[in-house]
């Protein structure tokens, strides 16, 4: 009964900490968008994420992009998270195993973050570029067009079905639990590493599409959520693979014109 309601513990934290976070995305995406964006040539604007608040140092602004890519990432990868946490905690015995969960969480969002910190210096390198060279910024809807396409042949490729299998088939994903606190630290960046790899697809088109774009993210997000825990995931993957390949084509299309 205890381990019953220990679990029932976890779903609802992680049911709040989901609506939490996704309420602060909103928020944060509907104050981006109040700000006037760059017009840019090639028909498209430039996302307030890649550029600097007036007065403020890049400092600042990779703490705010690392603040927005926090949050948005709680509110995107948790739903696949809650099922290995429990795993987690059905696989050890200890009477710490609440704060040894906790710091499995704790490790696989810091891959995370630590992922969107190693994205955002390219991210801003190729935004002032596109702001300086015109013909870069008009080959910009091209290039995502292409990662697209790229995003959809990796979704469907025999790796991914590999990763797939892996984090949707196996008790951890990277090696059996151990208690300890440093060890479940590890685990869960392990877990975290896994995981971003088998979703490496869909995040690329994630940046294609629009780190902070609200759509963007809801359709990555079910994505992500329904090849992981659907009961035939990689038929979902495969049908998730196929509408990037056509977006990629439509986009690329449009981009010729």
């Amino acid at each position: 009964m205890r381990g019953l309601a220990s679990d029932r513990t976890l779903l609802l934290s992680a049911a709040l900490g989901c609506i939490a976070s996704a309420a602060v995305t909103v928020a944060w995406c509907a104050s981006m968008s109040s700000l006037p964006g760059m017009a840019m040539p090639g028909g498209w604007t430039m996302s307030m994420a890649w550029m600097r608040m007036p007065g403020q140092g890049w400092p600042g602004a990779a703490a705010t992009f690392a603040g927005m890519w926090t949050v948005m990432m709680i509110a995107m990868m948790l739903p696949v998270l809650v099922p290995m946490l429990l795993r987690y905690r059905r696989a050890i015995y200890s009477s710490d195993v609440g704060a040894l969960t906790w710091r499995v969480a704790a490790g696989y969002f810091a891959l995370w973050i630590l992922a969107g910190l190693l994205a955002f210096p390219p991210g801003v390198a190729l935004a002032e570029l596109a702001m300086r060279e015109p013909a870069v910024s008009r080959a910009a809807p091209l290039a995502s067009a292409v990662v697209l396409l790229l995003a959809g042949a990796w979704q469907l490729s025999a790796w991914k079905a590999r990763q797939l299998e892996c984090c949707r088939d196996t008790i951890d994903c990277c090696r059996p639990p151990r208690v300890t606190a440093r060890a479940a630290w590890r685990h869960g960046f392990d877990l975290g590493v896994r995981c971003l790899r088998c979703c490496a697809p869909l995040t690329a088109a994630l940046f294609a599409l629009g780190v902070m774009d609200p759509v963007a993210m809801l359709v990555v997000t079910a994505g992500v959520s329904l090849e992981r825990l659907a009961p035939r995931g990689e038929r979902v993957a495969r049908v998730i693979g196929c509408g990037l390949l056509l977006a990629g084509l439509l986009g690329a299309l449009g981009a010729l014109e």
